[in-house]
């Protein structure tokens, strides 16, 4: 951790070293998409522990993190028949065109492995204060509140009524 950064910064950083390491592994293996996902995760989970980007215990919590982001992302394009762009909430622009690559290619290999387990997600209170997010836009559960993430962050405690659990936003269409 530099100088400048914030106590917990580096787990904002771990994620997208983590998301990185993940999508790298993705395109250099052959292994099924079910199998493949698991172990790049956990090989870049290994990865910034040996590193000492992070330690274990953050290193667990950010993998966990980046799994419900993706699987929460992929579930949402399975489902809605959506895009990635819907999911997000956002215009593209915002969105820093390096995390975006990163994660979209990592999101449809989750997608494939959830369509191929057919699993049934829990969509319900995932996301909660003090968790790392990619970005987007999340909703407060409790007020109906809207935060809107343009880059990787910490998800703070609602500014309206400092509730803690949120959920994904979905676009709205019209018809």
């Amino acid at each position: 951790m530099t100088d400048n950064e914030q106590p917990r910064d580096h787990e904002v950083h771990g994620y997208e070293r983590m998301l990185e390491r993940v999508r790298e592994r993705l395109e250099s293996t052959g292994d099924a998409v079910e199998k493949g996902f698991n172990e790049a995760l956990a090989a870049a989970r290994e990865r910034s522990v040996a590193l000492g980007e992070l330690t274990r215990d953050e290193a667990d919590r950010v993998a966990e993190w980046l799994q419900r982001d993706l699987e929460d992302a992929a579930e949402y394009v399975d489902r809605a028949r959506g895009t990635y762009s819907d999911w997000l909430h956002m215009d593209l622009q915002l969105v820093e065109n390096w995390i975006w690559d990163r994660f979209s290619s990592v999101a449809d290999q989750t997608r494939l492995q959830w369509q191929a387990l057919n699993r049934q997600l829990q969509a319900a209170a995932r996301y909660h204060t003090g968790e790392v997010t990619g970005p987007g836009t999340l909703v407060c559960r409790d007020c109906g509140e809207v935060l809107h993430f343009k880059r990787t962050g910490h998800i703070p405690p609602c500014p309206k009524c400092h509730g803690s659990r949120f959920e994904r936003a979905a676009r709205q269409t019209t018809g």
